[in-house]
């Protein structure tokens, strides 16, 4: 299990997951530290049940109550067969939304889960931050939602409210947004943020749930940066994880392999080259009004003009 938190599994937790990262075992860690739990649990989209599911011993081996929420119709077939003796658990073969009757609200207040519970895992690869973000009449203890752990701690990225985008969303996104709704962030895993209503962080006792702390970047973030020569390298993950396809610093390179050199070593006919090159980048992002290429008109002038004031040859 490759969970980042103080929290450890505690000694009666399972020592096999059906989820994707361990997270089944992180969440044992931190419910068994709450009070008076409710023994409920929504979790969506849920697949067959089984298969990578974050509440599926919580289910068979603590006795829980939950609602099951799977879109694809043909996963909410099996879903069904796994849970269809099993009246605590309701399954729905809905398509979670943010608005209408779409949004988690609505679909919840068709069942008989309280307002207050213990467990929202939402995994929809995309449109995770929009979903949470809409709900409003229920408030989980602990919230577990999947992030997009390519990108940087740093970067506070979310992306368009829209069915048909699948970009995922930032951990500092997240975080945000956690702490607009009352929730702190208490554990990561690859994949997954783990959050509580901050009213029980105290009973978590960890003394630093800063993302830095927490979220440890190393094998998932891609970074580039630049040589004074103009040449772009990446290091860090090379790998586009969901299309399993390497990345190659050739492909992200700006400049020609013939201007890849430091500026002030190049000879008259690179710098010729360069403000041609540059030129063309220009009247690319040239508008219908002309102002782009009569910029690059400009350039190419003062540039020519330096090769007659001393550029090398």
């Amino acid at each position: 299990m490759s969970a980042t938190s103080p929290l450890a599994a505690s000694d009666g937790a399972a020592t096999k997951s059906t989820s994707q990262d361990g997270e089944e075992l992180v969440l044992r860690a931190i419910l068994d530290r709450l009070p008076k739990p409710t023994g409920w649990g929504v979790e969506f989209g849920a697949w067959d049940g089984r298969y990578l599911s974050n509440s599926y011993s919580l289910i068979t081996d603590d006795g829980w109550h939950a609602v099951l929420i799977e879109s694809d119709p043909k996963q909410f077939q099996k879903l069904l067969k796994t849970w269809h003796a099993e009246p605590r658990v309701t399954s729905l073969n809905r398509i979670v939304g943010w608005t209408g009757k779409g949004a988690l609200d609505a679909i919840l207040s068709e069942t008989d889960i309280p307002q207050e519970f213990d467990l929202l895992s939402i995994d929809i690869d995309g449109n995770d931050y929009h979903v949470w973000e809409a709900v409003v009449a229920y408030r989980p203890r602990v919230v577990l939602i999947e992030f997009n752990q390519t990108i940087p701690n740093r970067v506070d990225f979310v992306q368009p409210a829209d069915t048909s985008v699948n970009q995922g969303s930032s951990i500092r996104a997240m975080v945000r947004l956690g702490k607009s709704k009352g929730y702190e962030l208490v554990a990561t895993t690859t994949f997954n943020a783990f959050f509580v209503a901050e009213q029980y962080l105290s009973e978590l006792q960890i003394e630093d749930n800063s993302i830095e702390c927490l979220r440890p970047e190393e094998g998932s973030v891609t970074d580039i940066f630049v040589g004074y020569d103009g040449t772009v390298f990446l290091t860090g993950s090379r790998v586009l994880p969901w299309h399993n396809l390497a990345m190659h610093g050739s492909r992200f390179q700006v400049l020609p392999r013939y201007l890849r050199r430091y500026p002030l070593d190049y000879r008259r006919w690179q710098l010729a080259l360069y403000y041609l090159y540059r030129g063309r980048d220009i009247v690319k992002r040239s508008d219908s009004s002309g102002h782009g290429l009569a910029l690059f008109r400009t350039k190419l002038r003062v540039g020519l003009r330096g090769l007659s004031r001393g550029a090398k040859g």
